[in-house]
């Protein structure tokens, strides 16, 4: 019967199965969770249904964040499970364990533990990709420091390696828009030529035209574009003063207290000394990052050291968004800063030096 011939076909794979990764069940369930379950039980109220077909793993579409990339795995092992039921070792599996490798780092690039710890162990193991030890440890560390069980534990086995410490292509940060120029309107109605904003983002700033006066006041005493600075703000609070975050960060800059205590900001939840102290580690980040605005972000989110433990963007979800988000508001890619003024970032230094 087909069913009996399908059960014997899928019974010897089931020890290649449980060797791979699922980021939410046992190994040895693991192949309980894979989309062509429910297909076999069909067939075993139907012994004259046609055999199952996996369909091959496409990527016709370009993941936009990890929510979507999930969506065609449902758990972080289902198309690896799926692969080695239909292919075992062929040539044909290969190419399809790379392609799943492509999406894992999709969604890793918008720092997904599950999909970090899931191509970690596709390099650990060599599927898909060329085996590299040190590549794993970085992505199961990646997935360790969000808290992922099964990366903390598998570190350990990799005691003795050390992680790369250049990131895959894959995970490195899309390059950023072109500046754009438009008009923005200032406090006090007259029009001035801005690079870097859309006329949707110069409404916005304008329609906060009280904090938008402390800014236009105060930026230029710390050389600071008011366009990025409004954007910061905009990010940051949604221009609420009293805004309050689940880390104790506060006010239009979202100060946390030892930011605040570091620029001398008394009250974080006064419009005017927020800004001051927001402006003065703005001012801070752009010497120290040489202008890059995509780290000056990064590093406003995560710290700055993260960006130079991942030198670049880190793989964060919270910070990858962030970065983005400053990116739609303030479309340039640089902005100028004092020379000499802080120690450059090692992390820059090291690369004019390698470039």
């Amino acid at each position: 019967m087909k069913i009996n011939a399908i059960l014997l076909y899928i019974k010897p794979l089931s020890a290649l199965a449980a060797l791979l990764l699922s980021a939410n069940v046992a190994a040895e369930s693991a192949l309980n969770e894979v989309e062509l379950s429910a297909n076999v039980s069909q067939i075993e109220a139907n012994e004259t249904a046609e055999p199952v077909v996996i369909s091959p793993v496409t990527l016709e579409k370009p993941a936009i964040n990890t929510a979507e990339v999930k969506k065609g795995l449902n758990n972080p092992s289902a198309q690896l499970v799926a692969i080695a039921l239909k292919y075992k070792d062929t040539e044909v599996a290969n190419r399809e364990y790379a392609k799943v490798a492509e999406t894992y780092c999709r969604a890793a690039k918008f720092g997904d533990a599950d999909a970090q710890y899931a191509l970690g162990w596709m390099y650990q193991n060599g599927r898909g990709v060329a085996a590299d030890e040190k590549v794993a440890a970085q992505l199961y560390t990646m997935a360790a420091e969000q808290g992922h069980t099964r990366a903390k534990s598998t570190l350990v086995t990799l005691a003795d390696v050390k992680p790369e410490s250049t990131l895959l292509a894959c995970l490195l940060p899309d390059p950023p828009p072109e500046p754009m120029v438009t008009t923005l309107p200032s406090v006090d109605g007259t029009n001035a030529e801005n690079k870097g904003i859309s006329e949707k983002t110069a409404a916005l700033f304008y329609s906060k035209a009280s904090i938008l006066k402390i800014v236009n006041k105060l930026a230029p005493k710390y050389e600071i574009d008011a366009n990025l600075a409004m954007s910061f703000i905009a990010v940051e609070s949604n221009f609420n003063v009293q805004a309050t975050s689940p880390k104790n960060a506060q006010g239009l800059m979202q100060l946390i207290p030892a930011t605040a205590q570091r620029f001398g900001v008394k009250d974080a939840y006064k419009a005017e000394e927020n800004i001051k102290g927001g402006l003065a580690y703005l001012r801070y980040l752009l010497a120290y990052f040489q202008g890059d605005v995509e780290l000056v972000a990064a590093a406003y989110n995560a710290g700055e050291g993260a960006v130079e433990k991942y030198k670049g963007v880190p793989p964060y979800a919270e910070t990858q968004l962030y970065v983005k988000k400053i990116a739609r508001l303030y479309n340039n890619n640089s902005h100028p800063y004092k020379e000499n003024w802080v120690k450059e970032s090692p992390f820059l230094k090291t690369k004019k030096t390698s470039g």
